[in-house]
Parts: C-alpha cells; structure tokens; sequence
C-alpha cells in the first residue's frame, strides 16, 4: 500500500532525495505536480495517488482506473534538452516502465511508439510528459505513469495489467530502471534513449497508418525511430517520420 513514508523509502532506495505527496484520491497526478513544479519543487518530486477523477492521457482521452488496481505517479523533472529533444523523456519512460513490468513478471511487456504500455496483446498502461518551456527553454517536464497492476479495470474492452505486482514493487523497479538511463546532460544520452526504446518497441516493423509532420496520412512500414525518438516510416519508396501523431498498427 501507498503512502507518503513508503514513497520517501522508495526514493531513497533509488539514491533520491525529493518532496513526495500522496492522496487517496486526486483530480490528476500530473495537475499536481505541475502545480508543484512552477511552484519551484525540485527534480524528482514524487507524486502519487491511489484514485484520479480526471486522469489524462495523450490528445486528450481519459485515463481510467479503479482504486487499488493502478499505480499512478507523477515526477517533475528539470532536464537540460532543448524543446525538440522533449519526446525523449516520454520514450525513456516507456522504457523503464516496460523493464519493470517485466521485472515484476510480465515477461511479455513492449511499448507501443510513442506512449502505450502492453502486456501481451492488451494496453496495461500509459504515458503523459507534460513540459513547460519559456524563451525557447524547458523549465520542466512533468512525467505521469498510469499502469493497471493486479487486473484490469472492469468494462474495458482490450485493457491489460501487470498481473501479480504490487503497486510499490512496480514504482520501485520504474524509478530504478529510469534513473539510471536518466542522463540528458551526457553526449551519449539521445542516442541510448534511442536504442535502448527500439528494444521493447514493437511498432518498428510493423505496418502503420499515421500522419506526418507535415500533415499527410500516410501507411507504410515503421523502420525506425529518428535522433529525437521521432517515428520512421517507408511507404512506397516514400520515407517520411512521425513526430506526435497516433499510430495504429494494422494488421494484415
């Protein structure tokens, strides 16, 4: 069980040292910590909540959850990259959240580019980075976790979880995983990210249908993430990438 003691410990364990807040229940975890952060709370204050009313996720959809079956986290972070390096944060988390799901026993946990966590066929989890950026740079960025741990929410068609994990094992085994990779100050750091994202990313090679940066909608194979974790995709001879689109995996 939650509690602001255990998320201290938590920290801690990961070499930390930050502001931590838990709430039984929460508007959004993210809206909390945004708060804190402009606020001026430091690099990896810690939020949690065992029940979001008004939980987000990406282009606008909501983020759904049932007390005691999802671990939901916010932390604000403070990272030297210019704006358009800002989608390495989302991929780095995706990262660590697929390594610890796999850590507490989803042996069959991958990303779907750019957010989306799944065990097996089924979405077991999201991603929301949110940054605040004035005169061309970040002040921070706000990462929000949701991942259903235990079952899936009831009457969600296609939701999945992290079967048999606790909520604090799956936090501790993220912030690990996370912190080690979280480097935005090193030369090696875009191109690890990078690579180390390709790894549990099963949308490469896969055939989508996605908008590009320029508006087209384009279908073809995804072959690759560019520098910036941007989406590549060939499509009859055609190369083009997706930046912040959706991508829906069609399957033939």
């Amino acid at each position: 069980m939650l509690s602001e003691g255990f998320l201290e410990q938590v920290l801690a364990r990961a070499g930390l040292s930050a502001p931590v807040l838990f709430e039984e229940v929460t508007r959004s975890t993210n809206d909390t910590a945004l708060a804190m952060a402009d606020e001026g709370a430091p690099e990896w204050t810690l939020v949690a909540a065992a029940h979001q009313t008004a939980g987000r996720g990406r282009l606008g959809r909501s983020w759904l959850d049932e007390p005691g079956r999802s671990l939901m986290f916010s932390l604000v972070l403070r990272p030297r990259l210019p704006p358009a390096h800002l989608g390495l944060i989302s991929l780095l988390a995706g990262s660590a959240a697929a390594g610890a799901a796999r850590e507490c026993g989803a042996s069959d946990a991958w990303c779907k580019w750019p957010n989306d966590l799944f065990v097996g066929e089924s979405k077991a989890g999201g991603i929301l980075a949110e940054a605040r950026v004035a005169g061309g740079r970040v002040e921070h960025v706000v990462v929000g976790v949701g991942i259903n741990v235990g079952e899936p929410p009831r009457g969600l068609p296609g939701a999945g979880a992290v079967v048999g994990a606790a909520e604090g094992e799956l936090l501790e085994a993220f912030l690990r995983f996370f912190k080690h990779k979280y480097q935005p100050g090193h030369p090696a750091f875009q191109a690890a990210v990078v690579a180390g994202y390709g790894e549990v990313c099963r949308t490469i090679g896969k055939t989508v249908r996605a908008t590009t940066v320029d508006g087209r909608l384009i279908e073809g194979t995804a072959v690759g993430l560019d520098d910036t974790g941007g989406l590549m995709i060939e499509a009859e001879g055609e190369a083009a990438t997706v930046a912040f689109s959706e991508v829906l995996h069609v399957e033939r």
